[in-house]
């Protein structure tokens, strides 16, 4: 390692067409993700160790040193997991406000994990101890690769965040992944893990610590992948994405969070190793998934039994998994792809599914959190119970943990880091590709200093104002996304003058100066978005949407309605937005009961109110913050 200090990012390529700017360099100060990073580092962070501990998941590493957890280890096979992903939430959290609170409790657990680490480098508490399976014994179910990869990022995360920190974690993640590669490595075990995972991580552990060998054993893995070295299963080798190379595959398969996590390690392998054909066939899978295998919330999954992808057009609303967790994958492969290739459309998936995935699954207190995604509720919800693990991943109501509880600890490393996934640079300029309050100052290497202030209330409003705060006497470029759903309307204002904009990338370049400002305003009026015809599960329905954010129709917002499949939108006119909601015209029917629900003829259902009413919507993110009810994202028309 060089002796700067690296950028505190989760993905440093060494190579690609953007580089990434970190935490140290983006600053969140206000607005939408201020306000749930503030709830993330106030309240989830404590919230997930308290589970941690009570759960006994972090005692599992005491028991550990102990030498035997045979009748005592608590939590699944990947409980470690949440530990390694609790930390590096704590790291990225750290590495933002410096709380010494937080380096404290961080250095606490790292002791902890530290001390039930075994001489050659193994580390889990699952397996190889008297009374337990023997190691990688079970490498379809086991986790124990998967579990060593959030190990390792935690590692990184401390690293880039706290270069030089004496706690110790990264020789952990060294001598563990060491002890991967003498294990897996060519004259090792001919296997790889049932959870892809550890891929992306040995990448980055190589690009922090300049070891090779792990961007070798990443490789290995990713060309094991799809040749049926994992047992079949009963949901099949597709599940483990391991029914085909991934150089030969056409779409994203199987379990979602194991396809995201496999292409981004992929595409870590690709960009490392200049490997333009693995590259393309990462890309081509992601591409077919977004147009084919993706929920309008991005959300992806539409399988309970598999919590996998379905086929094409398979999108059913009211069975949409959409695990949290592949939100996180699908942002963690989607900004791989940005920084390799620096096309918008990965920018535009990112906002997407930050907007409409992962900041729904949190509660307004960040203390319960969802599993799933439905994009549909036919029924009142049940309260969970407080005080234990919810037992079904797709609870109708937040939970506070889970029997497997990924979700919350994904989502908080991913809160805790969002800073790093704001803004680029290339040899001309920046790039801005998520909009929030903030500021961005980039160095480079000549000693030069760009800097820019960035002031929105987006998403509520669509002015995105930057002006730049540095002088600097050469000219270079600063560009500005605009999102895919701003096909009209969008324009940019540089210098007095206006001009309209298309979805894609605006760019100026020019020698700027201190106070200059760049406006970009994005048409805020809500929409009707419609599906498109082969997917069958909603045709006949429209979805509204405002800005990056999906809207949804809750039933408590509607006066004597139980259920919200009752009424009817009005599309004959657009969406409109009173007293500072958006509301949708609808009109309530009820269908007449009968023996048996086919008929010869279509019989239109019984209308119950004559009357045309204004009903409001919901930022879908913010449903089911007011109690059980009912809810639609698709809504039935008229017609």
């Amino acid at each position: 390692m060089s002796g700067t200090a690296p950028t505190a990012a989760p993905v440093l390529p060494t190579r690609g067409r953007l580089r990434p700017l970190g935490l140290g360099e983006v600053r969140i100060t206000g607005g939408f993700w201020a306000e749930r990073q503030s709830v993330n580092a106030g309240a989830s962070l404590e919230h997930v160790q308290y589970w941690l501990e009570r759960e006994g998941w972090i005692r599992n590493f005491d028991l550990a040193v102990q030498g035997d957890l045979s009748g005592e280890r608590r939590g699944r096979e990947f409980s470690d997991s949440e530990v390694y992903k609790f930390l590096e939430a704590l790291a990225w959290e750290i590495g933002r406000t410096g709380d010494a609170g937080l380096e404290s409790r961080f250095r606490a657990v790292v002791r902890r994990v530290a001390a039930a680490q075994e001489p050659d480098g193994y580390l889990n508490t699952r397996f190889g101890r008297r009374g337990q399976a023997p190691r990688w014994s079970d490498l379809e179910w086991g986790h124990e690769l998967y579990c060593v990869g959030h190990l390792l990022q935690a590692a990184v995360a401390r690293a880039r965040t706290r270069p030089g920190a004496d706690d110790g974690l990264l020789e952990v993640a060294r001598r563990a992944a060491d002890n991967v590669c003498e294990t897996f490595g060519p004259d090792g075990i001919d296997g790889l893990c049932g959870h892809p995972e550890i891929e992306c991580a040995l990448v980055e552990l190589a690009r922090t610590t300049g070891d090779d060998r792990y961007l070798a054993q990443a490789a290995l893995f990713v060309d094991r992948r799809g040749h049926g070295r994992l047992s079949d299963v009963e949901f099949g080798r597709e599940y483990f994405q391991d029914d085909l190379p991934v150089r030969e595959a056409a779409v994203l398969r199987g379990h979602a969070v194991r396809a995201n996590y496999l292409a981004a390690g992929a595409a870590d392998v690709a960009v490392e190793l200049k490997d333009a054909g693995l590259l393309e066939a990462v890309r081509d899978q992601w591409k077919r998934a977004v147009a084919r295998r993706t929920y309008v919330t991005g959300g992806q999954g539409s399988r309970h039994q598999d919590e996998a992808f379905g086929g094409d057009w398979v999108l059913p609303p009211d069975r949409a998994y959409s695990e949290t967790c592949a939100g996180v994958g699908s942002v963690m492969l989607a900004w791989r792809l940005l920084l390799a290739e620096g096309e918008s459309r990965y920018a535009d998936l990112i906002e997407r599914t930050l907007f409409n995935v992962v900041s729904a699954s949190p509660s307004a207190d960040g203390r319960s959190f969802f599993y799933t995604n439905t994009l549909h509720r036919r029924e009142l919800g049940t309260l969970p119970d407080a005080d234990r693990p919810s037992l079904r991943a797709a609870a109708s109501l937040r939970a506070p943990w889970y029997e497997v509880s990924c979700c919350p600890t994904n989502v908080a490393r991913t809160l805790a880091s969002l800073a790093a996934y704001v803004a680029t640079s290339d040899d001309d300029g920046l790039q801005l590709h998520q909009y929030l309050a903030g500021t961005v100052e980039h160095r480079l290497a000549d000693g030069r200093e760009r800097r820019l202030s960035i002031a929105t209330d987006y998403p509520h409003d669509g002015e995105v104002r930057v002006r730049i705060d540095s002088d600097d006497d050469q000219p270079w470029s600063l560009s500005l996304r605009v999102p895919g759903w701003a096909a009209e309307g969008a324009t940019v204002t540089v210098a007095g003058g206006t001009r309209p904009v298309g979805p894609g990338v605006v760019t100026e370049r020019r020698r700027w100066r201190r106070g200059d400002e760049v406006v970009l305003s994005l048409p805020m009026s809500p929409r009707f978005t419609y599906p498109d015809p082969r997917i069958d599960a909603v045709r006949g329905c429209v979805a509204v949407e405002r800005g990056p954010v999906v809207l949804a129709l809750e039933s408590v917002d509607v006066a004597g309605v139980e259920t919200v499949d009752e009424l009817r939108v009005d599309t004959s006119g657009p969406p409109t937005v009173v007293d500072g909601r958006v509301t949708v015209r609808c009109r309530r029917v009820r269908p007449d009961d009968d023996d048996w629900p086919y008929r010869v003829n279509p019989e239109p259902a019984r209308l119950v109110d004559e009357q045309l009413d204004e009903v409001p919507l919901v930022a879908y993110h913010a449903w089911a913050n007011r109690g059980p009810s009912t809810m639609r994202v698709w809504l039935s028309t008229e017609d």
